[in-house]
């Protein structure tokens, strides 16, 4: 039975969705879990600095294929320049240096592209219809993060243009984002911008709460933040990426090499709302914005 290497930055607990729909896409091409497939399971807890030592163990355990975040990748292509890799990837794959190009990717490594910088200066502009009169936007980053400064400077440029005021904010830890927050009892901004990053994500039950208790509008670039009652998302849909990466996992399987299979940018695009945090925030939501949201919760 071949085996699949799933390489994830966070936990076990923060990927039930993904996982399914990871397993959805391997079996559109025929692969289910324990029947004709193997899955290998590596998750950091979100202690990045363990992705190389975990890329190794996979390698080590001769899977035929590994599927990971973009973090995760560059760990992988490290430590191996046969074992094919598919991959998440927010920030360009290009300059990141995972493959030679989007069409004819080359060597050991194929994925999807997240486009998460592209829509940045959406996300700010859809803030900016929920919030006309708010002018500084704090924006929270992890600086380790691959695609971190990618998008700092798409939303500088995109705050720019709209005559916004940015804030930096960094965080790296659990802590780090309690601190955060506390400053912003004191430096308070008009509204907060998270930043797309495997760490936040599973840390999003704890910024979307702190959100709500500071009474900060937040955006994000994910719908599960408003599936947990942050204000607003935009962005890829996460399930459909995964699914893809299912389904490059599958056709590799069936002898397809990644340097042939081109890497997918993503063309599903969520805006959801919550409609719930709106009220308790106090904010009334322009009809023109609930018209054009993918989902409003209620």
């Amino acid at each position: 039975m071949p085996g699949v290497g799933f390489l994830d930055p966070t936990s076990l607990d923060s990927s039930g969705d993904i996982l399914r729909a990871f397993r959805q896409g391997l079996k559109d091409t025929g692969y289910v879990e324990g029947e004709n497939v193997a899955i290998v399971y590596r998750f950091a807890e979100n202690q990045f600095d363990r992705l190389p030592e975990l890329a190794a163990e996979l390698v080590r355990r001769r899977v035929a294929v590994i599927a990971t975040f973009s973090n995760g990748a560059l760990a992988a292509k490290a430590a191996t320049t046969t074992t094919p890799i598919v991959f998440i990837a927010a920030d360009d794959p290009v300059k990141l240096g995972l493959v030679a190009s989007f069409a004819r990717p080359g060597g050991n490594l194929t994925g999807i592209n997240f486009l998460n910088a592209e829509v940045t200066a959406k996300r700010l502009e859809l803030l900016r219809e929920l919030m006309p009169a708010a002018t500084r936007i704090a924006v929270l980053v992890r600086p380790a993060n691959t695609g971190a400064a990618t998008v700092l400077t798409e939303v500088e440029a995109a705050a720019h243009a709209m005559g916004l005021e940015i804030q930096v904010v960094n965080a790296s830890t659990s802590r780090e984002i309690d601190a955060v927050f506390a400053t912003f009892a004191r430096d308070r901004p008009d509204a907060l911008f998270v930043s797309p990053d495997p760490f936040f994500r599973n840390r999003r039950m704890q910024v979307t709460h702190l959100a709500t208790r500071h009474a900060i509008p937040a955006t994000y670039a994910l719908r599960d933040y408003a599936d947990a009652g942050g204000l607003m998302s935009y962005g890829t849909s996460l399930m459909d990426a995964w699914r893809q990466v299912g389904v490059y996992s599958g056709r590799i399987l069936k002898g397809a090499k990644p340097a042939d299979l081109p890497v997918v940018q993503s063309t599903k695009f969520e805006l959801v709302i919550n409609a719930q945090t709106a009220r308790m925030l106090g904010i009334e939501v322009p009809p023109s914005l609930l018209s054009r949201a993918d989902e409003v919760i209620e």
